[in-house]
This record gives structure tokens, sequence and C-alpha cells, in this order.
């Protein structure tokens, strides 16, 4: 990206993703990488995030959740670019 920027995905994580602490452990981890967005579980089984950050910060994050936390069993992480940009911080949300 040019100049740097802010870069903005939509991630959805497949596997053995709920029931494991992924949506704490993605808060923790963006919160540490200075990203702003959120987290929710969805009822199909599979985690989705929002991430916006610097593009390395997010890069970053998009490889973390290609593992998750100890007790998860990631089986895919799709992303697409561009999603509507967020305001500042990162939260929790409710099931969608």
């Amino acid at each position: 990206m040019p100049g740097g920027g802010v870069r903005t995905v939509q991630v959805r994580i497949a596997g053995r993703v709920q029931g494991v602490g992924y949506r704490y452990w993605t808060e923790r981890v963006a919160i540490e990488l200075s990203l702003s967005g959120w987290v929710r579980n969805r009822r199909d089984g599979t985690v989705e995030a929002l991430f916006s950050g610097s593009p390395d910060d997010v890069a970053e994050m998009i490889e973390r959740c290609r593992d998750g936390p100890p007790s998860a069993k990631v089986t895919s992480v799709d992303v697409v670019e561009g999603a509507p940009a967020t305001s500042p911080g990162f939260e929790v949300r409710a099931t969608a």
C-alpha cells in the first residue's frame, strides 16, 4: 500500500474455533498489535473478525489467526480485502 496507510480486512476462520477461547485470544492479540475492529462467533461454527491498522500489523494478525489459541484447530482463514473501516478500539461482539 502506498505510504503505509491503513489496511482493513474481514476474515472468516473455520475449524475448531468455538469453545476454545478464540474470540478472547483474538481480542488480546489485536490489542497487542494496535489494531481496531471486532470479533464474533457465527452460528455456522466459524469466527468472523474485522481488523484495521497498519498493513504489516494486519498481515501479522492474519498469520496468527492461522494457528489461534492452543486449543484451536484452524482449517481455513478466508480474507476479504477492503472491508469498511471501523472506529478505534477492538471489541468482542455477540454471536451473529
